[in-house]
């Protein structure tokens, strides 16, 4: 059975032997057809972890945010018809979570291929791993609301959440619009609701704290352009 292979990648640049395991490499090592979500960053992940491969003589296409479901399923025609195992690299992280790479794998099952996960970071987990908040219950909400008005109800909605469900909230946002976020968050949460900021995981420059809104007054981090997760919890 043919098979797609769901590649992780390094969450923060020259990372990669200190974050996956080798099995990632002799994957990828093995490989002649890729479908990424950035070509350029695809390219230099695959010949910084497998350097024997000749990146001129793969086969290598975009599926990105903004791909159709007639370019999903193109994509993975020649798995079909050539008999290829294919491996899906996100930009950064495991695909699948929040990326789409879901799309593919959907499209795999509904093929009857094999989808085989491979281990690497995740940014989601590892900051509810680090936020001390309630790992049993949790629920990922990507971006929030870019108008103000709604995103402020969202975040209130998302403290409501956290308080009746005990159930740790998470959601991320366009780096250079960090600052902003977290102004709200502070402007709209309970001082008492408890606020983790993860962010460059993985990275030397690593950062992961959590307090409680009151105690990040006058606190917070510098997080322009920088990747980060925001989780609320109690």
């Amino acid at each position: 059975m043919k098979t797609l292979y769901l590649i992780p990648t390094v969450l923060a640049d020259d990372t990669a032997t200190q974050v996956l395991p080798p099995q990632i490499a002799e994957r990828v090592a093995s490989l002649s057809y890729f479908l990424v979500e950035n070509a350029r960053t695809a390219r230099r992940f695959i010949k910084q972890v497998a350097p024997a491969q000749i990146i001129e003589e793969l086969r290598i296409a975009v599926i990105d945010k903004d791909s159709t479901d007639a370019q999903v399923r193109a994509a993975l025609q020649p798995v079909l018809k050539d008999g290829l195992d294919v491996g899906v690299i996100s930009e950064a992280g495991c695909p699948g979570i929040a990326d789409p790479g879901a799309a593919l794998a959907q499209e795999a099952h509904r093929l009857g291929l094999k989808v085989v996960p491979l281990v690497g970071p995740s940014s989601l987990l590892l900051a509810l791993m680090g936020s001390g908040m309630n790992g049993q219950s949790f629920a990922f909400h990507g971006y929030l609301p870019i108008e103000r008005a709604k995103r402020a109800a969202a975040i209130k909605q998302l403290e409501r959440t956290a308080v009746q469900q005990r159930q740790t909230q998470l959601f991320i946002e366009t780096p250079y619009r960090n600052g902003q976020l977290l102004e709200d968050l502070l402007a709209n949460l309970q001082p008492t609701t408890r606020l983790c900021i993860a962010a460059n995981l993985t990275a030397p420059n690593e950062y992961l704290r959590t307090d409680t809104v009151a105690g990040w007054r006058g606190k917070l981090p510098e997080l322009h352009k920088q990747p980060a997760v925001f989780l609320i919890g109690m």
